[in-house]
């Protein structure tokens, strides 16, 4: 359990920009040692995973409503923290639900 807790808290720091140096010094702050970048990148591939997939979904058929809008949010890139604009988009077909999509810097997904 406490395994867990600790991937969930390196997680939640990973997802907030913390620097890999920081989340090394919140697990010596938790009491227990250190933790290498590769090991934080480690248990951080399965929230980069997720996010990819969410990103790459397929958004088909009809929509109602089509809102857009955009903000500009801290992300890890390459080992740094940087400013990106993120394009949000939310549409509402005819059943009515609803689906989300983001898009950093305005890309289309690859």
């Amino acid at each position: 359990m406490a395994g867990k807790a600790l991937t969930a808290v390196i997680q939640e720091a990973y997802v907030q920009g913390i620097s890999t140096r920081s989340v090394d010094d919140l697990v010596k702050a938790m009491g227990m040692t250190g933790i290498s970048k590769s090991q934080v990148s480690r248990l951080c591939e399965e929230i980069d995973g997720k996010v990819k997939a969410f990103v790459n979904r397929p958004i088909d058929g009809d929509w109602l409503y089509l809102w857009i809008d955009a903000t500009y949010l801290k992300v890890r890139r390459g080992g740094r923290i940087v400013s990106v604009a993120v394009i949000i988009a939310i549409g509402v077909n005819s059943l009515p639900s609803r689906r989300h999509r983001s898009e950093p810097d305005g890309r289309r997904p690859s």
